[in-house]
């Protein structure tokens, strides 16, 4: 430094020697905090354990469902061997018709590529399942979704009918729309809208979107539950509170098929 520019600015020294020996704590706590609040922000409540759900939607065409039906359910103990099917539903009510919906069960990605690899080699269910039913779909589509954090997979009392409700959730996780969410789903089971089986967040497919899947034993008790929810104070409160963060939603009434080991 010159002795020009000492004379000129007589503390300009000191100040640079304090601000170098407390820049990190000028800078660092703040940057890094500000990184740590956006990060759990970013996340939510945090998805530890690894298993995961993948669901699969087939679209079958029209005057072949019937066959795909049959065939399926003669060989589906061939798939069942290499992975835990949790339900396999025909769709009945809602979107697209002539559909089938199932639900797999891993436990992590690595699971998954081994079950995958082991059923490409698997000539029996190639040559019994894959190459006959192939041919009579239209489309497949599939998703990877948690179960969330606050929610177990559950068991229905008896046989009967499945509705799965699909929310798209505005982007921020469940850091933002998570307990508003909660609060709705607790209040239509405390009125008794119908048995809730499972709540799923997906991490693969269309992002935001939130499954709920319910259990009723015939479809008209079904719709009596919903007209109890709809005239109960605390479901339309709650519901009110987590469509601040709705995008849009919609539902698929479900059938059981017989194989399925939700019924």
């Amino acid at each position: 430094m010159s002795s020009v520019f000492r004379h000129a600015f007589p503390g300009i020294r000191r100040t640079m020697f304090h601000f170098r020996r407390h820049w990190w704590t000028l800078v660092t706590p703040a940057s890094w905090g500000q990184r740590q609040k956006s990060t759990t922000f970013a996340t939510g409540p945090r998805q530890y354990d690894g298993t995961f759900y993948e669901f699969r939607t087939y679209t079958i065409q029209p005057a072949k469902m019937n066959e795909f039906l049959e065939n399926t359910n003669k060989h589906i103990h061939l798939r069942t061997t290499h992975s835990e099917l949790i339900g396999y539903w025909r769709q009945e009510f809602g979107d697209v018709m002539n559909r089938v919906f199932h639900i797999w069960k891993y436990d992590n990605f690595a699971h998954r590529a081994r079950v995958r690899e082991a059923l490409a080699k698997d000539e029996e269910w190639q040559e019994k399942y894959i190459s006959p039913n192939l041919p009579l779909m239209v489309q497949q589509k599939n998703e990877i979704a948690y179960l969330v954090p606050w929610c177990k997979l559950e068991k229905p009392p008896k046989e009967g009918f499945y509705e799965i409700v699909t929310f798209h959730m505005k982007p921020g996780g469940p850091a933002l729309w998570g307990e508003d969410f909660q609060r709705a789903v607790n209040t239509h089971i405390q009125v008794g809208y119908s048995k809730l089986i499972g709540v799923f967040h997906t991490e693969f497919g269309t992002l935001n979107r939130v499954h709920v899947l319910w259990w009723t034993d015939t479809p008209d008790n079904r719709a009596a539950g919903r007209h109890r929810a709809h005239e109960d104070a605390r479901v339309v409160a709650a519901v009110r509170e987590s469509c601040n963060h709705l995008e849009s939603q919609e539902n698929v009434f479900l059938i059981p098929l017989p194989f399925s080991p939700l019924k």
